[in-house]
């Protein structure tokens, strides 16, 4: 494809880097309904530099976009260009580089708003552990990175023991096997965790929620586990634990720049090198195929120059 190609409503971006997301292994084939029309460019995020003034940001700016229609129903970050729309494009703020922003990327974006839920909630690190399930995917492991880095301490589930190591790198006190969680539990259990990022849904987060203190919090953003639920009001009505659902996708412009100051800030997580690997676009078929297959460890980041 040319640039003739693109859409003609949004601003020209030279894309430097872009990052592999689940979503995107499901837009890669006929059975994902995700992507809206064939043939698309997928690639749910990008970084890269601005070609032409988009608004009020000046070309030259280095910027980033993800979400919204982005790789699913508009050519996404798997291209050396993009066209995305004004209001889509978030400024790099300082403290991140382009390839640090697509190490982060969708799956680190929504980390830190799951991560921001537990912290507007009240949680704090003297509230006992947090637990992260699905550690060592995107949303995991960089969720697990940001809550090391604030002085939580945390409980990484995964279940791919070889990979715990990986784990204590970013920071988790503790590793434990996704096995723990896979079967379905009391409604109630024993009290554990001060709160959860919780990236894999169905039976594990119902235990979870079973498992979590008298008015802790869950940030709930995934499915790997299914879309089910099997719990009961109890958790809710008898210890008052709150439930948070994460949407990263539809997130408005202003929010979502916000939320990126703070990841460049504050939420900036530690190990950045050791979640991230470049690959090129003549890798991605295998990782797709890897990350639809619960392979997956870290973040793989796309490299648009390498030839």
């Amino acid at each position: 494809m040319s640039t003739d190609d693109l859409a003609d409503d949004g601003a020209l971006v030279d894309v430097q880097w872009s990052s592999v997301n689940f979503k995107d292994g499901l837009a890669s084939t006929p059975t994902g309904k995700v992507a809206r029309f064939s043939p698309m460019i997928p690639g749910v995020d990008l970084a890269g530099v601005l070609l032409e003034d988009a608004g009020d940001i000046p070309a030259g700016t280095e910027v980033i976009a993800h979400g919204y229609d982005l790789g699913v129903n508009r050519h996404g970050g798997f291209a050396q260009f993009a066209t995305v729309p004004h209001d889509w494009l978030v400024p790099l703020p300082a403290g991140l580089s382009t390839r640090e922003a697509m190490i982060i990327g969708t799956a680190g974006y929504t980390a830190a708003l799951s991560v921001i839920a537990l912290l507007d909630h009240g949680v704090t690190p003297n509230d006992g552990p947090i637990l992260v399930t699905g550690a060592t995917g995107g949303v995991g492991s960089t969720a697990v990175g940001m809550l090391a880095g604030l002085g939580f301490s945390v409980t990484a589930s995964t279940g791919k023991p070889d990979e715990s190591d990986f784990l204590t790198a970013l920071g988790a006190s503790a590793v434990i096997d996704r096995a723990v969680l896979a079967d379905a539990g009391k409604p109630l259990q024993g009290m554990q965790w001060a709160g959860a990022v919780d990236c894999v849904g169905g039976v594990p987060l119902a235990n979870v929620l079973a498992q979590t203190n008298y008015g802790g919090a869950v940030a709930a953003s995934g499915l790997t586990a299914g879309n089910g639920l099997p719990t009961t009001v109890l958790p809710f009505i008898l210890r008052g634990v709150t439930l948070y659902g994460i949407d990263s996708v539809q997130t408005p412009i202003a929010r979502r720049r916000e939320v990126w100051q703070r990841i460049a800030t504050d939420l900036k997580p530690s190990g950045l090198d050791a979640i991230g690997h470049d690959i090129g676009l003549d890798d991605l078929d295998t990782v797709l195929t890897d990350i639809l297959a619960g392979k997956a460890v870290g973040r793989a980041v796309v490299d648009l120059k390498r030839s």
